[in-house]
């Protein structure tokens, strides 16, 4: 089957951990830069990958890249790439894209640039005008220090959107951010797991899917369904293989917040899950954290604040979760906060801190690794 280089675009931080899933597949990881992991693949890899990749944010096929320091550059080397290869004479390609640090700065004119190549090249290949009836292959471009990247989109929506969450509180964490903290966390489902400040449950439910490993992407559609160089046979055969995959293990996981609502959603978005059976948000105060168990691993994202009031309030928090957690002395923690005093507020210093992005706040997960549990 005709093969070429996928890009799985990442949050930056997370490139470690998109390259280990990328193996668990099956795939050798050709390269790893900056917000990128690329492999080689076909359009069988291009379904899977979508399907099980928990912390990247999209799938492409990487189609073309050069260096271009003028319009005509990046005219003549956008037209003279085989486009014919993936796009059909019905076909749609818009182009969207970015430009950093690069001499052609201008992104709209880049993108109707790179347009007119693409047209130029299928119309002396297809010799009919196009009428882009067809299925959708949105081109993307990323100008970076004068190099072009040129790309298809095989994802469609975000990989965080997984399907379960149709509502959610006000600032929700992404899906794809929160599988990344269960995984760094490296909890172990024969232990507890609690979030307490679950908000809309995204934490908990990616704990629970990675657990028993349901697919990320089993409750969804991507945009190289639509392609028509992907069979029918392929999309089922991926998600069979996803549905046979699933496993059954006992699970143990808290979700509490202290506000009702909040709540409700949760459930709501655990249950669209699948997962509702073993996540139950309820309320609860993490400065109040009553947990039993000798053993386990907390994971949270608690509030930033983002005003000055706000961060003075969730100063205050931080301090009363430090003396609420301090009980849970063999407990592994692991909080999100983008506060850079958030040790001296919680009262202990971390063993290890990570650097990653929620959105665009830069964060650090602030890592507390609680005693090894007896065999």
């Amino acid at each position: 089957m005709e093969q070429f280089e996928v890009i799985i675009t990442t949050l930056f931080g997370l490139e470690a951990l998109v390259s280990r899933e990328v193996r668990r597949l099956g795939y050798e990881v050709l390269s790893v830069t900056d917000g990128r992991v690329t492999f080689l693949g076909d359009w069988e890899a291009l379904c899977r990958a979508n399907m099980w990749i928990r912390t990247g944010e999209r799938v492409f096929i990487k189609v073309s890249e050069f260096r271009a320091t003028t319009f005509d550059e990046l005219f003549e080397a956008t037209k003279a790439v085989d486009w014919q290869r993936f796009i059909g004479k019905e076909d749609a390609f818009p182009v969207k894209g970015y430009s950093l640090k690069s001499k052609l700065a201008s992104v709209r004119d880049c993108q109707s640039i790179i347009k007119k190549a693409i047209a130029d090249k299928l119309s002396s290949v297809y010799s009919l005008p196009l009428p882009e009836h067809g299925p959708t292959y949105q081109i993307s471009f990323s100008l970076l220090k004068d190099t072009v990247t040129l790309m298809i989109d095989t994802s469609g929506e975000g990989l965080h959107k997984r399907g379960y969450r149709h509502v959610s509180n006000i600032a929700p964490l992404k899906e794809t951010l929160a599988a990344a903290m269960v995984e760094l966390s490296r909890w172990r489902f024969e232990y507890p797991l609690c979030d307490p400040f679950c908000g809309s449950g995204t934490i908990p439910i990616e704990a629970a899917m990675i657990k028993r490993n349901i697919a990320p992407g089993l409750s969804r559609t991507f945009a190289c369904h639509s392609f028509r160089q992907v069979g029918a046979d392929v999309i089922n055969r991926v998600f069979e293989e996803a549905k046979s995959l699933q496993r059954d293990v006992p699970l143990e996981i808290y979700a509490y917040d202290i506000d009702a609502d909040t709540v409700e959603i949760a459930k709501h978005n655990a249950e669209k899950a699948g997962v509702g059976e073993f996540v139950k948000p309820k309320i609860g105060d993490a400065r109040k954290l009553e947990l039993t168990m000798p053993y386990g691993t907390i994971v949270c994202n608690p509030p930033y604040g983002e005003r000055i009031g706000e961060i003075k309030e969730c100063e205050e928090l931080y301090r009363e979760i430090g003396k609420s957690f301090k009980a849970l002395d063999r407990w592994s923690y692991y909080i999100l906060t983008s506060n850079e005093n958030f040790e001296a507020l919680f009262g202990k210093r971390a063993d290890k801190k990570r650097k990653l992005y929620n959105g665009m706040i830069k964060c650090n997960l602030y890592q507390y690794f609680g005693e090894r549990p007896k065999k």
